[in-house]
């Protein structure tokens, strides 16, 4: 039978081993050890029923507070290993309030140059009426020449501007369209006068330097209806360039031109000062050719079915590419696509910036 001075023993050996566990692991198995289902402290509880009435009556308050007062131990040495290893947590992921903080993804992200004109752009022509539409960047000879008045053998169909796929079983080749034009076409096919809307995209030729790259951007617009004439195209493109370069106003000179798709054509210039790198628009002595427009053509509309007698409009086309580095003093428009982070935070736009006629579309 088991004495108060074995208990003793017992209790000392358990005393031990729970002060020498130094984590938690190691300190449950001396609880399955003491008081497990198989522990040596419940195997002497589960003799009391095996003693005398008068046996039982001096070990079993023994035998309790032996188990209660290993169970504290545990319970106390428990506490104190999740306390030490909080404090070495904490000491390993210690922060310096000072510190400046970190940038979010959002705050770090940057939106290029062209995602943005192309938003500033669209953002004010909406504001003028103007509806936005798209078209395929693969075309055919047709929307890309025949129905915008390219006459067979024009130079802008050679090999040295446009890049064509490989011919069809039936001689026909597909093409990276060389201009936003035949999204023209096709929206005045699918739809009735009067028309009033911009085609932002891109666009492809085979030409590259500091200035032209293989694939740039282009926004074109056009307006048909029976009534539009050249006074509004001009007001037009003054409101534009007024609100893109966010100046008072804007003093644009036509000059002659030819683009097979209007009639008359139009190079326009505006107004600027020079100051060493830099352009200034709306100011000073100097000019800037800056786009092309003009009233379109009787046989773009005879190709898509209108009456040139009764319709007439016009229409005018943008590099997106060329006013975002007058506008942002971007020296090299190859850089545009050479995807270089440290360019992109530099002349980047945080993405919370988008552009809005009321809120400014640089504030």
């Amino acid at each position: 039978m088991t004495d108060k001075a074995e208990l003793e023993t017992i209790e000392a050996e358990f005393a031990r081993a729970i002060a020498d566990a130094m984590d938690e692991q190691t300190l449950d198995a001396v609880r399955v050890a003491a008081l497990g289902k198989k522990g040596r402290i419940s195997e002497m509880m589960k003799g009391l029923g095996k003693m005398s009435p008068d046996e039982r009556r001096d070990m079993g308050p023994l035998l309790n507070g032996l188990k209660e007062r290993i169970g504290e131990a545990l319970t106390a040495r428990k506490d104190a290993l999740q306390e030490a290893a909080l404090s070495v947590r904490l000491a390993s992921e210690k922060i310096d309030v000072t510190l400046p903080l970190r940038e979010t993804a959002l705050e770090a992200g940057r939106i290029h140059p062209l995602s943005q004109v192309w938003d500033e752009v669209v953002a004010i022509f909406a504001d003028m009426g103007f509806a936005v539409e798209n078209g395929p960047d693969i075309e055919t000879d047709h929307y890309n020449f025949t129905a915008l008045n390219f006459p067979e053998g024009h130079p802008a169909r050679e090999m040295h501007d446009t890049f064509y796929f490989d011919p069809k079983a039936d001689g026909s080749r597909a093409l990276l369209r060389t201009h936003t034009s035949p999204v023209q076409v096709r929206t005045m096919e699918q739809g009735k006068p009067p028309f009033r809307f911009i085609c932002p995209g891109r666009t492809y030729r085979s030409d590259s330097d500091q200035t032209h790259t293989p694939q740039f951007h282009q926004i074109e617009g056009l307006v048909i209806d029976e009534t539009t004439h050249m006074g509004h195209l001009k007001w037009t493109l003054e409101e534009f360039l007024a609100a893109f370069f966010e100046v008072d106003g804007v003093e644009l000179r036509m000059r002659p031109s030819y683009f097979p798709f209007t009639e008359p054509s139009m190079e326009v210039d505006v107004r600027c000062a020079r100051l060493g790198n830099e352009i200034r628009i709306g100011e000073g002595d100097d000019w800037l050719e800056i786009l092309g427009c003009g009233m379109v053509h009787p046989n773009v509309l005879k190709a898509v079915g209108l009456d040139p007698d009764k319709y007439q409009g016009f229409a005018f086309g943008i590099g997106l590419d060329r006013i975002a580095m007058l506008k942002y003093g971007i020296p090299d428009l190859r850089a545009f696509f050479e995807a270089d982070l440290r360019w992109l935070k530099h002349y980047g736009f945080a993405a919370l910036d988008v552009p809005t006629l009321a809120g400014g579309l640089t504030s």
